[in-house]
C-alpha cells in the first residue's frame, strides 16, 4: 500500500523554465518511491510530448491532457474522446474564425493551420507541429489547443455543454470535452486504481490546476504560480527554479 500519492504538474512546477526536471527534483521522487509515495504526472500535456520526463523519473502513473488521458502502471485506465461531429463543428467555427487547432491524443498531434503563435508555442514545447487539417477525422481525439489570443466568449458560447476551455498560456485554450478536468482525471485515477483511501498532494502554479487542487487532500502552489493557486494552497513552496519541489516535498515529510 502506498503511504501517500503526489500528483505533479509540468510546466512552471516540475519543469524548470527551460522544460526540464531539476536533477534535485529526480532525486527527490526516487526519494518517495523507494518509500512507496507514488509520483503521478498531472499535466495539459499528452503522454507521447512527456516520454523523456517518465523515462528520467520512472514514472509511469498520468493524468494527461487535463485529465483526458490517463494511464496506471504504464497502462489506460480511461480516455476520453471528442465525438467526430463536434471535431467537426470546431474545425468549421475555428476556421472562419481564422484560429488555428490543435488535435491531440496520446501517440501524437496535428495542426489545422499554421500561424506565428503556433510555430513560437511548439518551438517553445521542442515539438514538431506538422499541418494535417484532416487527421483528426481518422484518430481518436481526446484534447485540443484553439489558437486564440483573448477571445474565447464566441467559443464558450457556441460550445456549452460540449466543450470546455481552460487558458493555459496567451496564445492558446486547452479544448476538453465538458466535465473533463485535472479533478475528474485525477477522480478517475483513484477510483480505477483502487487508491481512494490514500493521502494525496499536488503541486500546481496554474489556471488548469485548480480543479486539481480541490480534489486533493493538500494543495501546494509554487511561488512562481498564479494568485488564485495561491489562494487555494494549504502551502506554497518556492519557485521551479529554485528547488520548490524538494522544499514542498521535505516540509510535508514526504522526503528527508
Amino acid at each position: 500500500m502506498y503511504q501517500a500519492i503526489v500528483f505533479f504538474d509540468l510546466d512552471g512546477t516540475l519543469f524548470d523554465d527551460n522544460k526540464n526536471v531539476l536533477p534535485t527534483s529526480i532525486a527527490a521522487i526516487h526519494e518517495m518511491q523507494q518509500h512507496h509515495i507514488l509520483p503521478v504526472i498531472a499535466t495539459g500535456r499528452n503522454i507521447f510530448e512527456i516520454q523523456y520526463v517518465l523515462d528520467a523519473t520512472n514514472i509511469d502513473a498520468v493524468v494527461s491532457a487535463n485529465g483526458s488521458y490517463v494511464q496506471y502502471q504504464g497502462k489506460r485506465l480511461t480516455a476520453a474522446v471528442i465525438p467526430q461531429e463536434e471535431l467537426d463543428a470546431i474545425t468549421t467555427f475555428a476556421n472562419e474564425q481564422g484560429d488555428p487547432l490543435g488535435y491531440f491524443n496520446n501517440r501524437g498531434f496535428r495542426l489545422s493551420q499554421a500561424n506565428q503563435d503556433t510555430k513560437d508555442n511548439f518551438k517553445l514545447l521542442r515539438l514538431d507541429a506538422q499541418v494535417d487539417p484532416t487527421w483528426y477525422q481518422t484518430q481518436e481525439i481526446n484534447f485540443l489547443n484553439v489558437f486564440n489570443r483573448d477571445n474565447e466568449a464566441p467559443y464558450r458560447e457556441k460550445f456549452a455543454g460540449e466543450l470546455s476551455f481552460v487558458r493555459n498560456n496567451p496564445r492558446a485554450l486547452d479544448t476538453m470535452a465538458t466535465g473533463i478536468s485535472k479533478q475528474t482525471g485525477i477522480r478517475t485515477f483513484l477510483k480505477e486504481a483502487g487508491l481512494q483511501d490514500v493521502k494525496t498532494y499536488a503541486f500546481g502554479d496554474g489556471l488548469n490546476d485548480l480543479q486539481m487542487f480541490d480534489e486533493v487532500d493538500v494543495p501546494i502552489s509554487m511561488a512562481n504560480g498564479v494568485f488564485q493557486a495561491k489562494n487555494k494552497a494549504a502551502y506554497v513552496t518556492g519557485s521551479n527554479m529554485d528547488d520548490g519541489i524538494v522544499q514542498g516535498l521535505r516540509h510535508f515529510g514526504l522526503i528527508q
